[in-house]
């Protein structure tokens, strides 16, 4: 029998080798989409897993004295920014023989060296020296191997020093051995959450896709096998005919797959899903995945197989005792509706309550409810397709004229449950990445709309040497004055007061204001507020500019000084922080370069509003990318999909499609029937989801409570994803029109 499938299978006419084809090349974009995900989640698990170095911890050094007897090295692990990247900086100096290394070095630099990543030494060859070299003392000696790095354009830089220098920086370490563990980052979590929805909704159309591209002419093959079991095969023996058919064009389809993958994997290594490359060699799934893939496909295939065989597995007459499906009710809207309705209300009503008031004061969210109105709003899609498709197909029967779209029209309204089943795996992806790329483009622009914009281009540092809080009145004056020699540049000094100067703040007011600006300087400024008449200083909460790293909490401080603020005064007080305006980007990054000597031994580099609000935006765009991808992905399994369920529909109406036309209705007509067949399924889904994630989205932005920030439109790549794979898929439908025209010429009327 296992002999006999195979003959069926590849020796079946042209009417088998069509049908093979479409699963082979079904099956094999599904592997492909695998292979392509599962490479890139090995990739996204092995960075993450690397040994952490810049979480190396051990003992700070107050107040010590170095002497001969100290051993292991002093760490002063900080972040470095330029030109809106990071820049991974950890200056080291050994005290012993046996000082710790990192991963990717064979040696530790001595003082007056530095070594670098790849990615870092190209920019340094390019950027002028002043800009950014010059942070960096000594000479470069070499590179930082990959051990020590997430990705290729990864920025990094270990610079030599001597432990006088490095016990000077605030935050030193002294550190006996590196770090082996993983870093523990937020992120990662959010990005295996990522991982795996793009799994689900990834396996779902690829299963999808290969049970249809395997139940390809379903009704032919029952009709066959039933007159083998009427011949006196056994249902064992149809079973397993039936089995090898599939299986055999799955496996086919899994080799193609695995090929198709190989070729594209270099340009899959050149992927960002998280905002920078993978390195190369990890972009590959391991070889018990290949395994799986080419295992798991021709198991599925037979399922599918079985499946579609089991009337005729009752009864050799089982084909014929065929009863019209029941259409859809309208109940089938119910989860779809229930789980809107708890996001445009209960979800935020519990958060709005806690908060204090509704209406967008920024609740938090009930966890529960939102959990169980994502849930309902899932399954109400695939569960209310089918009814809104039957209604879709009417009313273009009802709004339409032409033979065309009441023949498309008839069928989708007949069973439209099947009609929407070849679709149905990408109702999950495309509502999933509607929802993300219509928050994320709110929530970056509100936070890039703070101060309506005017605080982007301002450069902000903290200095604070050890011992001190601020620099001396003699060194301040030092460095405004040469931040000020640079031509178009505008300083805001913020005056830190000493505790004995801060008043305290009776019962649940406000933080006490504990820094001090001058009234001439921020007149400059004007988004930061205005001061009292006549005074010369007033006292705020401007401290929290320098230290915020979420724009939005700096927009609700908005604005810091008023006409009925505290009048105070700067004399004698330390230099604690600077605000500088420019905009030039040749100037901005000669300031922070000089800053960087200061700021150095401070937590913070020296950043612009706009690469604090970046560093926040980064994250979230990588989230989105991860759901467009996963939406890009998705809509091309599930044209796949409808490209193999077209050409099987196409094989199994040969028949009544070559009497129509012996009746005389034209090639283009029939032609028009199959396009509307096809689109309108595709289009109903991806409206609805679409439709369901713009519902999702605008309570959550509402709720955000951002000035500036409303439920925007996504950007060009969510429609050039969403669009591009929609009309993809109607192209490569058009392809398969020609097929329709030989197989229904009058001339091939033979049927058996």
């Amino acid at each position: 029998m296992i002999s006999l499938g195979l003959r069926l299978s590849l020796q079946g006419g042209r009417e088998a080798a069509a049908r093979l084809v479409l699963i082979v090349a079904g099956v094999a974009v599904g592997v492909t989409v695998l292979l392509a995900t599962l490479s890139l989640f090995n990739a996204f698990q092995a960075t993450t897993a690397r040994p952490c170095w810049e979480c190396t911890t051990g003992t700070a050094p107050s107040g010590w004295a170095l002497d001969a007897t100290a051993d292991g090295a002093l760490w002063n692990y900080r972040e470095d920014y330029y030109a809106g990247q990071r820049v991974k900086r950890l200056d080291a100096a050994a005290l012993g023989d046996r000082a710790p290394v990192i991963p990717g070095l064979s040696a530790m630099p001595g003082p007056g060296t530095y070594v670098v990543s790849p990615a870092l030494a190209g920019l340094l060859d390019r950027a002028p020296r002043e800009q950014l070299a010059d942070r960096f003392p000594g000479a470069r000696a070499g590179l930082i191997g990959p051990a020590a790095l997430s990705g290729p354009d990864e920025l990094a830089v270990v610079v030599g020093r001597t432990p006088q220098q490095v016990a000077a920086l605030t935050g030193t370490r002294q550190v006996d051995a590196v770090e082996t563990a993983p870093a523990i980052d937020d992120t990662t979590d959010a990005y295996r959450y990522g991982f795996g929805i793009a799994a689900i909704g990834l396996i779902v159309p690829l299963l999808v896709l290969v049970a249809t591209a395997t139940r390809l002419a379903a009704a032919r093959r029952e009709a066959r096998f039933a007159a083998i079991r009427l011949v006196g095969a056994t249902s064992r023996q149809v079973n397993v005919l039936a089995a090898v058919d599939a299986a055999a064009g799955a496996l086919l389809g899994a080799l193609a797959g695995v090929a198709v993958f190989i070729l594209v994997r270099p340009a899959l290594t050149e992927a960002r899903i998280t905002g920078a490359r993978f390195f190369p060699d990890l972009v590959a799934p391991a070889p018990w995945q290949y395994a799986a893939v080419l295992a798991g496909a021709p198991v599925v295939a037979a399922c599918a197989a079985l499946w579609s065989l089991r009337r005729v597995r009752i009864s050799p007459l089982g084909t014929v005792r065929r009863t019209a499906a029941r259409p859809p009710r309208a109940w089938r809207t119910i989860p779809l509706l229930a789980g809107l309705g708890l996001f445009a209300g209960p979800v935020f009503s519990n958060g709005d309550d806690a908060g204090g008031g509704g209406g967008g004061d920024g609740g938090d969210p009930d966890a529960l409810l939102a959990g169980v109105g994502l849930a309902l709003i899932m399954i109400g899609l695939v569960v209310a397709g089918p009814w809104l498709t039957m209604l879709a197909a009417r009313l273009t029967a009802r709004l339409t004229g032409g033979a065309a779209t009441l023949l498309a029209a008839q069928r989708l309204s007949a069973d439209p449950k099947t009609a929407f089943r070849s679709v149905s795996g990408l109702v999950l992806a495309v509502f999933i990445g509607t929802a993300i790329a219509g928050i994320v483009p709110a929530v970056v622009t509100g936070q890039q709309a703070v101060g309506g914009g005017a605080l982007n281009d301002v450069l902000r540092a903290a200095l604070t040497p050890p011992g001190s809080g601020g620099l001396s009145p003699g060194a301040a004056t030092a460095l405004l004055a040469e931040l000020r020699a640079h031509p178009g540049v505008d300083v805001l000094p913020i005056y830190a007061k000493p505790d004995e100067r801060v008043p305290p703040v009776p019962g649940d007011g406000p933080p006490p204001a504990r820094a001090v600006v001058e009234c001439a300087h921020l007149a400059r400024f004007p988004v930061l507020g205005r001061c009292p008449a006549g005074a010369q200083a007033v006292a705020g909460q401007f401290d929290r500019l320098v230290g915020a790293d979420n724009p939005l909490t700096i927009g609700k401080l908005l604005p810091l000084a008023s006409p009925s603020g505290r009048v105070d005064s700067a004399a004698g007080l330390a230099l604690s922080a600077v605000l500088v305006s420019t905009d030039d980007t040749a100037t901005l990054e000669r300031l922070r370069t000089l800053l960087a000597g200061y700021a150095g031994a401070a937590a913070d580099a020296p950043m612009t509003f706009a690469e604090v609000a970046q560093v926040r935006a980064v994250m979230f765009g990588q989230a989105e990318n991860v759901a467009l991808a996963m939406v890009a992905l998705t809509l091309l399994a599930g044209g796949c999909s409808l490209v193999v369920t077209v050409g099987g529909g196409l094989i199994e109406r040969r028949q009544p499609f070559t009497l129509l036309r012996l009746a005389g209705t034209p090639a283009r007509t029939l032609s028009a029937v199959v396009l509307l067949e096809s689109a309108l399924p595709l289009v109903v889904a991806a409206l609805l989801a679409a439709a369901a994630g713009f519902g999702v989205a605008e309570p959550v932005i509402d709720q955000l409570a951002m000035k500036g920030a409303s439920l925007a439109m996504p950007g060009p790549v969510y429609f050039a994803a969403v669009g591009g794979g929609l009309v993809a898929s109607l192209l490569v439908i058009l392809t398969l029109l020609p097929l329709l025209r030989r197989m229904t010429a009058p001339d091939n009327a033979r049927f058996e």
